[in-house]
């Protein structure tokens, strides 16, 4: 492995599981030092059993994004331990179920809001003065191939993510005079859980593993990104060989 990512400090979010997980290993096998951030700290725990095959054991963080006031006190304490932050993966991110838009419980409404979009501008609030203390700071974010033609049932993801592309964008559009690369990755049709909900019948073996699509995230992150303000197809032949 060619070590793209030695020594850079990267955090990523919904890690636990499918794209998450596997952008843990493979930055891992890349030579990162990781944080990683999901609800379930058994499953983070697998995850760093496979991180550590490869480097450090990673910091695990395991609470739930949407509990915001305390993405602050995660900044503070990874400022105190690191000094700052060389990468950030925002892909943590929940479906909602599919329902008609005026079906939506409020509750749900608020939650898929709050995960998606929400909690991805307090990571960007809290974490900027790390990333600014970073030589070449990288952030990238997870979006989704619905933000480009309105699907019914689809409308809490759909909006929460094309809110979250236009987020980003805006930062990336601020930050551009910076030595900071800010884009998302839309990964295309994943065998993830989310997939899986989205589309019971579907046989999850025609779709690609999260760990074939890892490569668009590396060059996302790496020091020689030349990208910003990008949707980046996780598919394109320069990233995805099969």
């Amino acid at each position: 492995m060619t070590q793209r990512l030695k020594n850079k400090i990267a955090l990523i979010t919904g890690a636990s599981r499918g794209i998450g997980a596997a952008v843990a290993k493979r930055f891992a096998q890349e030579g990162a030092q990781l944080i990683l951030v999901a609800r379930s700290s058994t499953d983070l725990e697998a995850v760093d059993d496979e991180v550590q095959k490869h480097g450090p054991p990673a910091v695990l963080v395991p609470f739930d994004l949407t509990d915001l006031p305390r993405i602050d006190d995660f900044a503070q304490s990874i400022a105190t331990r690191f000094g700052k932050l060389d990468i950030l993966i925002g892909n943590a991110g929940i479906l909602g179920g599919l329902t008609p838009l005026t079906h939506i419980k409020p509750s749900l409404w608020h939650q898929v809001i709050t995960t998606n979009l929400h909690a991805n501008w307090h990571l960007l609030r809290a974490f900027e003065p790390l990333l600014i203390q970073a030589k070449e700071a990288r952030l990238t974010f997870v979006t989704s191939g619905i933000t480009t033609h309105p699907t019914p049932y689809w409308g809490a993801y759909a909006t929460s993510k094309s809110a979250l592309e236009m987020m980003i964008k805006t930062y990336a559009a601020e930050v551009r005079h910076t030595a900071f690369k800010v884009n998302l990755v839309n990964p295309g049709s994943t065998r993830t859980a989310l997939r899986a909900e989205a589309m019971p019948g579907e046989d999850p073996l025609t779709l690609p593993a999260p760990e074939d699509i890892t490569e668009v995230f590396v060059c996302a992150s790496e020091p020689a990104c030349s990208w910003h303000g990008e949707i980046l197809n996780a598919r394109d032949p320069q990233f995805y060989k099969r």
